[in-house]
Parts: structure tokens; C-alpha cells; sequence
């Protein structure tokens, strides 16, 4: 038994955050010829530049979830078919805060999901900061986890986000600066740590230095771009392959998700004035397993 999952991961530069018909075009070109109901992955504030090319204020480019950018974005991975991440969007709150969010989209044409950044790249990013871990049920398949750019950085979010059986992580990113080369082996560290697939999808330039991946549950590198060109990335993976991993062990050895025994003790966890609980320890099953 398996359970495919198509992907398309683009690493391109940013759009204009109010050109909605190019971007169509261009996850249309992307999507062609590929396999129904694929996920499609853009980087971080993919739609998120003005006119001149450069980086929009979160003030400049927010609006409402469930506004206008949102029905365009749900019936464009309906016509299509796929699921879509169209990377993150700068959400307007109900709050009035602005935060930097990713939505997931379905092949039926709706909204599933949406993460909003628990961890903006302080003091550069002034957007609110999320609160929730979200994880995404793609009916049929199994189940991902989102991440944005530098939530990467923070082991905590990668291990909840596997914890609460997310069998792929998505991360887009937007990084420019010279700690790519870090991200690639953090990425590739959470993989491992946490026996999961892992899809790290970076700008091109000029938006980003690239360098995007896809890492399978024992953190070997299944697909990267060397350089920073617009490219895309197209693989199918076995979802079933974390199960096997988490099951069998890494390198048919270590199974990190059985490490702990019925009367082992909690283990204090000052730091988060909490604790690892061996009763809470095993993550949950995928909807689909």
C-alpha cells in the first residue's frame, strides 16, 4: 500500500500583490501536465511586492482572510484541481493586527486551512506574531504541516507540528541573506528530528537566494536547486514512508517516537514551564492511516 502525493514546489520571484490574473497564468503553466490533485507550494509573500519590485509594507498589502485575494485564490485550486499554497499573504485580523499567513486551498475550490507566522524574523518583520500550530488533512492522502520561513529556526514548531501527525512539513520562505546555508541544515535537522518529509521552498532572485529542497524522513535531500533561478521542483512522494520510518527507525535503527515506557517519568521542561510527558509523547495518527 501507498499513499502518492504529487508536488510541484516553485521557487520563483515575487508578484505584485494585486496581480492575481499572472499568478493564475503562471500556476496554470507550472500545473500543466502534472498529476491531479498535486500540491503546489510558492515561497513566502509570494503575492506580496508593489509595483517597483520591492518587498510591500504589511499595512500596503493586508486585507481580510476571507476577502477578495481568498475567493480568487479558492476558485484558481478549483479550476485547476490541486491543492494550492500560494505561499503566505499578509492577513488583516479581526483584530486589526497584520499578520503573515499561509493558506491552503482544495481541489473543490475552498479554503482549508490557514497559519498565520508564530515566529516573524524580530526586529526586521513587524508583523503579529500567530498562536496556533496548524496541520491540514488532504483527503485521500495524509496529512501536512505549515511552517513560514524563519519558524523554521525554532525546533518547537516542526516537533509539534509531527506531533500532531503531520506526515510532510511545508515551509515557505523568503530568506535573501546569507543564513540560507544554515536553513538548508536546519531543515534537513527537523526532517531527521522528526521523521518527516520536509519541503523548504525559497524565493528567486531577486526576491530570494533559492536553495529550495525536498527532504524525505531520514534526511536525505530527494530534490534541490543549487542556484537562485526561477525553477521548479516536481516529485511524487510515498506518505506512507514517515509511517515506515517512525515504525521501522531511522537508517532501520532509531525510533525516536517509541522512546519512552509506560512508567518512565515526566521529564521537566523549565525552559517552557512544562514538561515531556511520556503519556502524551506518541504523535497522532494521520486522518488517512
Amino acid at each position: 500500500m501507498s499513499r502518492p502525493l504529487p508536488l510541484i514546489l516553485v521557487q520563483a520571484p515575487g508578484r505584485p500583490f494585486g496581480d492575481l490574473a499572472g499568478f493564475a497564468a503562471d500556476v496554470e503553466r507550472r500545473a500543466r501536465g502534472c498529476a491531479p490533485s498535486a500540491l503546489v507550494v510558492y515561497p513566502e509573500l509570494h503575492l506580496g511586492e508593489t509595483s517597483t519590485g520591492a518587498q510591500a509594507a504589511p499595512e500596503e498589502g493586508a486585507e481580510p482572510l476571507d476577502g477578495s485575494r481568498d475567493a480568487s485564490l479558492a476558485e484558481l485550486a478549483g479550476d485547476l484541481g490541486i491543492w494550492l499554497v500560494p505561499g503566505s499573504v499578509y492577513e488583516r485580523g479581526r483584530d486589526g493586527h497584520v499578520y503573515n499567513s499561509a493558506p491552503v486551498y482544495s481541489p473543490q475550490g475552498k479554503r482549508v486551512a490557514s497559519y498565520r507566522k508564530i515566529f516573524p524574523w524580530r526586529p526586521y518583520e513587524t508583523t503579529q506574531p500567530g498562536r496556533e500550530f496548524t496541520v491540514v488533512d488532504l483527503d485521500g492522502v495524509g496529512r501536512i504541516g505549515l511552517s513560514i520561513c524563519y519558524d523554521t529556526w525554532f525546533p518547537e514548531v516542526s516537533r509539534h507540528l509531527a506531533w500532531m501527525g503531520a506526515e510532510l512539513i511545508v515551509n515557505v520562505v523568503r530568506t535573501s541573506t546569507s543564513d540560507r546555508a544554515q536553513e538548508v541544515v536546519l531543515n534537513r535537522a527537523n526532517a531527521i528530528a522528526n521523521q518527516t518529509f520536509v519541503a523548504s521552498v525559497n524565493a528567486a532572485a531577486p526576491s530570494g537566494v533559492g536553495r529550495s529542497l525536498l527532504i524525505d524522513p531520514q534526511g536525505t535531500v530527494r530534490a534541490e536547486t543549487p542556484a537562485d533561478g526561477d525553477t521548479t521542483l516536481t516529485d511524487v512522494i510515498d506518505l506512507d514512508e514517515t509511517g515506515n520510518v517512525r515504525r521501522f527507525g531511522t537508517a532501520g535503527l532509531s525510533r525516536i517516537w517509541d522512546q519512552f515506557r509506560p512508567d518512565d517519568q515526566p521529564v521537566p521542561l523549565p525552559l517552557y514551564g512544562g514538561r515531556i510527558d511520556p503519556a502524551t509523547w506518541n504523535p497522532a495518527p494521520a486522518a488517512q492511516q
